[in-house]
């Protein structure tokens, strides 16, 4: 009988501390946008980048980042992937710069290059960025996706 009184007493613990860590009102998720973008020597065939992303915290409390992945997609093509546990700590109503290597999916290029190449002229290519923030075990992730289109026949500079 004590067995099962302290099991449900420790469960009922869990559940309420977990559903305290979750809680988080007034929560806004972090802004994360790309600063830059730039192919970086290998001694490989396989071609990596460095993205340069900007994390803004717009909540009162610290962001302590333990990890982010991420993929790249253009034309739904997953181009690029990379993760880093390399970030720092964006403190309340703060933002920080983080640079990423990214390394090249090589069947999904060839996949969107041979697609681009058998469909007719596009004036523009969508993207998409997901990325995922860790926080810490008691938090639950944090999901950005941010989507848009990229101008073929505009000056880079007005996107």
């Amino acid at each position: 009988m004590n067995r099962k009184i302290i099991g449900i007493f420790f469960i009922f613990s869990l559940l309420i501390v977990s559903g305290c860590a979750s809680i988080r009102h007034g929560y806004e998720k972090p802004v994360v946008t790309i600063t830059s973008f730039k192919a970086i020597p290998t001694g490989n065939l396989i071609p990596q980048f460095e993205i340069g992303l900007r994390i803004v915290n717009p909540n009162r409390l610290p962001l302590k980042l333990k990890g982010i992945s991420y993929t790249i997609a253009i034309e739904g093509h997953k181009i690029m992937t990379g993760v880093s546990n390399q970030l720092p700590r964006i403190e309340a109503y703060g933002e920080d710069n983080v640079v990423l290597k990214a390394s090249v999916g090589l069947f999904s290029s060839i996949s969107f290059i041979t697609n681009l190449i058998g469909s007719k002229k596009k004036d523009k290519i969508s993207y998409s960025l997901e990325a995922k923030l860790d926080t810490g075990t008691l938090q639950p992730l944090i999901r950005i996706t941010k989507k848009g289109e990229l101008s073929l026949t505009q000056p880079m500079q007005n996107q």
